[in-house]
């Protein structure tokens, strides 16, 4: 068999390829809970040293969200025997952490579909200790997906272990060839549903976890919205429309971007569409946040920012920039304006997160609020006041 490598294309993509199990042709949509749990592949979760860290954000954003994989468990030594919803947000959510990935197959009664690789280390590739891992999930016939830049279907040995196994490897951050890329061409403008950007003050600051949480709310309160994925954690997820950003060449970054989002309009017809953001307009290291922004021409944009980081992630001596000189800056660089805060609480306590969002409020002139730490109601709040034709829908089953 030959080893494929599954990438996202800016159309509609529901959970299919090598980890979807086989859907006959007149098989019926209208299945029961029980059978899609059933028909989800299963997913062990690798993170050794990282979950609940800056590098470990693809393992924290799946325990926290999945719709592609059904994750079962999380392996890092470091907390072996915890429950990974506790280690990471002080709330049990039933995903144990193992310390090894023997101990998490031993766990279950059938071998899990697939291991997913959930970090996303700065120097994006595989360490030795990690490749050992990777190949031990293949010799026990599970399928691989990695958001890494090295890409493991390149990888000789990797690839000829997969073949040898019949199980395939899913690269999210390949790219299609670029003679099926598309440029930018203006048909954005078009779209007639609410576009939000949701950017930050840096990058693994919880601008996708931010974008989740919205998502859900809109939709529980009848207003039909979709989540457009620029990262691999989100493609990982699930998410319908979407392209890994930073694995594309500058030349098509907007034009991708802006099919997606077309894509999406059209075959959704949504009220809203959030778009994920990545890095910071203001982060040297990227150039993300600036493809998005020209991209999707956002009508808002909803601002992530970590008030008790001190220095940009991975780069001690780059001082934090305030949130209010990367609203500044964003509404300098595109047209559109920042309708809201949101809060990354690490490092702050409860009280500091209540001071911090009167504080911060009464400074920017803005709602603020924590997605995860406060009411996702008021995270709703935050748009509708920005347009509150908005609430004039009638309520649905939230999804």
């Amino acid at each position: 068999m030959e080893t494929t490598s599954k990438t996202v294309d800016t159309i509609r993509r529901l959970v299919r390829g090598a980890q979807a199990p086989p859907m006959a042709p007149n098989e019926p949509t209208h299945l029961t809970s029980v059978m899609q749990i059933a028909a989800t592949p299963s997913a062990v979760v690798y993170c050794e040293g990282n979950f609940a860290q800056i590098d470990g954000k693809t393992a924290n954003g799946l325990v926290r969200h999945s719709e592609a994989y059904r994750i079962l468990s999380v392996i890092d030594s470091t907390y072996g025997g915890q429950d990974s919803g506790s280690v990471l947000d002080d709330a049990m959510n039933h995903i144990p952490i193992f310390g090894h990935l023997d101990a998490a197959i031993v766990h279950e009664a059938v071998i899990p579909d697939t291991l997913i690789y959930g970090m996303a280390p700065s120097i994006g590739r595989l360490s030795k200790a990690d490749r050992g891992v990777v190949l031990k999930a293949i010799e026990l016939g599970m399928n691989i997906v990695s958001g890494l830049h090295e890409y493991l279907s390149d990888d000789r040995e990797i690839a000829t272990a997969a073949s040898e196994r019949n199980v395939t490897i899913r690269d999210i951050r390949k790219p299609k060839p670029s003679k099926d890329m598309r440029l930018f061409d203006g048909s954005v403008a078009g779209v007639k549903a609410l576009r939000i950007a949701v950017l930050g003050t840096d990058c693994a600051i919880g601008k996708r976890t931010t974008a989740t949480v919205l998502a859900r709310a809109l939709n529980a309160k009848g207003i039909k919205t979709v989540l457009v994925g620029t990262g691999q954690t989100g493609l990982m997820q699930g998410a319908k429309y979407g392209i890994a950003m930073d694995a594309v060449p500058p030349q098509f970054c907007c034009g991708e971007l802006e099919g997606a989002i077309v894509a999406a309009s059209e075959a959704e017809q949504p009220d809203v569409i959030l778009i994920e953001g990545q890095g910071a307009l203001s982060h040297p290291a990227f150039c993300t946040s600036a493809f998005i922004l020209r991209g999707s021409q956002p009508d808002a944009v909803i601002l992530q920012h970590a008030p008790k980081r001190a220095h940009r992630c991975d780069f001690p001596s780059m001082p934090m920039p305030s949130a209010a000189s990367e609203i500044s800056l964003i509404e300098a660089f595109a047209n559109t304006k920042v309708i809201g805060v949101t809060l990354n609480h690490e490092g702050m306590t409860e009280a500091e997160i209540t001071d911090t969002i009167a504080a911060q409020s009464q400074k920017l002139g803005l709602p603020v609020t924590d997605a995860l730490a406060r009411p996702a109601s008021h995270l709703l709040a935050m748009v509708v006041a920005a347009y509150p034709d908005l609430s004039k829908r009638p309520p649905m089953v939230a999804i």
